[in-house]
């Protein structure tokens, strides 16, 4: 990344989710070599805590660490309210944590757990922190999402699937989820000085899915691991989105290797966007209304 980008980071505040490990923690320590104030969140301490010695060295002055169980609602606002004690201000949220589990998991809340996780922990969490979003001059909303998301549709008679769960097609919906919902809070935030844009990160090589893998990820990820992307790589589009001055006012977009590209077909249906909008909202527990300080959607009736 050009000079000018490092330039920029320094004095804003960078919130990466899942910023411990894999991707996460590649964008954290690049946005700290870049001369950000680095937040991150994580669910073991001591693990965070290396982590954030790590972000340290790279360059960040202070790194802020947030311990938070993000599949469950009540931890999400957990840390919606600890950031909120902390952080005056944030420039950058970076959406990263996700994940893949290949059986069906409830989680406290008694909700489909890669709905939960990849989906409604970065709703809520996003919409909470919307007042630390728009303190600053301009700030950035990324969301890592994946290439998975022109394989998913969202199945709104079966969202936690209760009727027939798969991995694959959990998480297909949870990645094209991701996507709606950043084209979604692009629009509803229209007028404003924050930006909306998600990502795919490529295939990456890490830990993903580890937790809980199908037949096929045990058989085929040690034959493709050679030819995955390092985290480093990995973060690469994320820090992009995050640091380069040129994009600033860009919204809405979904981006690649870098660059912008066309998401999947399903993922432009402003229809459907603000039906899962609603819908989350209600899951979480929040108003469905547009924020006072956006402009609504059109057709949502906000």
């Amino acid at each position: 990344m050009a000079d000018h980008d490092s330039e920029q980071m320094n004095g804003l505040t960078v919130l990466v989710t899942g910023g411990t490990a894999g991707i996460g923690w590649a964008t954290a320590v690049g946005l700290a070599s870049r001369g950000a104030h680095v937040a991150v969140t994580g669910r073991n301490r001591s693990r965070a805590d290396n982590a954030a010695r790590e972000i340290h060295a790279a360059g960040s002055a202070t790194v802020d660490v947030f311990i938070a169980d993000l599949s469950s609602q009540t931890g999400v606002r957990q840390l919606a309210e600890e950031v909120q004690r902390t952080l005056p201000r944030i420039d950058v949220l970076i959406n990263n944590v996700g994940g893949y589990w290949h059986t069906r998991h409830a989680t406290a809340d008694g909700l489909e757990r890669t709905f939960a996780v990849n989906h409604l922990a970065p709703f809520l969490l996003t919409r909470l922190l919307l007042d630390l979003l728009t303190e600053p001059g301009h700030a950035r909303v990324v969301n890592v999402a994946s290439n998975a998301q022109a394989l998913g549709r969202i199945d709104f008679d079966d969202l936690q699937g209760e009727r027939g769960y798969s991995g694959a097609t959990a998480y297909n919906q949870s990645k094209l989820a991701n996507v709606l919902f950043t084209y979604e809070l692009a629009r509803r935030l229209r007028g404003t000085t924050v930006t909306a844009n998600a990502l795919h990160p490529g295939l990456v090589n890490t830990a993903f899915g580890a937790e809980d893998p199908g037949i096929a990820q045990r058989l085929l990820v040690p034959l493709v691991r050679p030819f995955m992307k390092s985290t480093a790589k990995g973060a690469a589009t994320s820090i992009h989105l995050a640091a380069t001055r040129e994009l600033e006012g860009v919204t809405g977009c979904y981006f690649a290797n870098l660059k912008p590209k066309r998401s999947s077909a399903r993922s432009y249906d402003k229809a459907a966007a603000a039906r899962l909008w609603q819908v989350s909202s209600v899951l979480v527990g929040l108003s469905t209304a547009t924020p006072p300080y956006a402009v609504p959607a059109p057709g949502t009736g906000d």
